[in-house]
């Protein structure tokens, strides 16, 4: 390709599409997707919420900062609402009500949510036994995201800007000269002197063709599994159901219930299937907290999240490689941080303000380079 190209970005799936669509508006922009449609391994696989309080303090700032996006969302970007209302119910066993009190603790938390009693809890979500509730949050604002017209109106807005996506286009390939990096594919070779890894759970494996600084992003398989409810049970109004340790959760699912073990179990990235002891766990860890008897599977399936050694993502250039930019390491909140990280991450490419919105986030708490940060914070004086 001899068209001058400004930035690369490895992956299609939410989080490569969201910063390539906000890019393309001001560079030429190339979108590189491994498989034959963006989104096939996590993004295609999420049954995403969009909540302020769900992830770690990071992850929780870049949710806040993507509100307005998700609930007002540029004119054009979709036909339909990204959003739709849910609720999040966290609950907690006699055991687990410490831990709900420490989450309660965080000062951007507790304006989130309102305390619900045991009996206000059985109210929202009725199959839950009342012998296992002792303590719950209601997050209100909490919502359903319609993650297929996220996806597709950021590729939509990509290609509008001019930008080139380009599918069944494994990376192979990694090499930086005279400032430009060339990007050797099995469609094609391109070359720019930005590279984005917004690879997911293949982050670390692209670092490593480019020389860059690994950040020890694992992958992980996560089960979903859509159950069967019992004759005269309509869960459209249940709100989302998290176990405060997250050792389950579940949501309604069109007239059916999505149901997960919440597993991080490591793997090797790949086209991820779930096992059927997860699913068994699935089962039998829902079954002890509410009243239901899953007696038919619908449907499963398995997903990948990957995160860093912190579980914060991991955004901005490498230290060690010029050019080479992270977005990486969202673990299973990519979605709901989407629109936040992909306006930060095109600030810091560009050399603008942050936006508005992020006004108060400190780009530090996921640059690559904050574990050096840390290293040099705890070394003796």
């Amino acid at each position: 390709m001899n068209e001058q190209i400004d930035v690369i970005v490895v992956g299609a799936g939410i989080a490569g599409a969201s910063v390539a669509a906000e890019l393309a508006s001001t560079h030429r922009v190339v979108l590189l997707e491994r498989e034959s449609a963006p989104g096939y391994h996590s993004t295609g696989r999420s049954a995403a919420l969009f909540s302020e309080i769900y992830g770690g303090h990071a992850v929780r700032a870049l949710s806040r900062a993507s509100r307005d996006f998700f609930f007002k969302p540029p004119i054009g970007f979709a036909d339909c609402p990204l959003v739709k209302p849910r609720g999040a119910l966290y609950i907690a066993s006699a055991e687990q009500v410490p831990a709900l009190d420490d989450f309660l603790a965080n000062p951007d938390v507790q304006h989130a949510v309102q305390r619900v009693t045991p009996e206000q809890a059985l109210a929202a979500c009725p199959i839950l036994k009342q012998e296992y509730v002792r303590a719950s949050l209601f997050e209100q604002a909490a919502c359903d995201v319609d993650v297929n017209a996220l996806h597709t109106g950021y590729l939509a807005q990509f290609k509008r800007q001019g930008g080139m996506l380009v599918t069944n286009a494994e990376l192979q390939l990694l090499e930086h000269h005279h400032g430009l990096w060339t990007t050797h594919t099995s469609g094609g070779e391109f070359k720019a002197p930005v590279v984005v890894n917004a690879a997911g759970a293949w982050a670390d494996d692209i670092a490593d063709k480019a020389g860059a600084s690994l950040q020890s992003i694992q992958a992980c398989r996560r089960t979903a599994v859509v159950v069967e409810l019992e004759d005269g049970l309509d869960a459209r109004d249940w709100p989302m159901t998290i176990d405060i340790d997250e050792s389950f959760y579940f949501k309604p699912d069109a007239g059916l219930l999505l149901i997960s073990p919440a597993d991080e179990t490591p793997v090797v990235p790949c086209d991820v299937q779930p096992y059927e002891y997860d699913v068994a766990v699935a089962i039998d860890r829902v079954e002890r907290a509410t009243t239901l008897k899953i007696r038919r599977i619908r449907r499963k399936w398995a997903g990948l999240r990957s995160f860093a050694p912190d579980r914060e993502p991991v955004i901005g250039f490498d230290p060690d490689s010029t050019g080479f930019f992270w977005l990486a390491g969202q673990g299973g909140y990519g979605i709901q941080t989407a629109p936040a990280a992909a306006k930060l991450s095109a600030a810091i490419i560009r050399n603008d303000p942050l936006p508005p919105a992020l006004r108060d986030f400190d780009p530090q708490r996921v640059s690559p380079t904050r574990w050096r940060s840390m290293q040099m914070a705890s070394a003796p004086a």
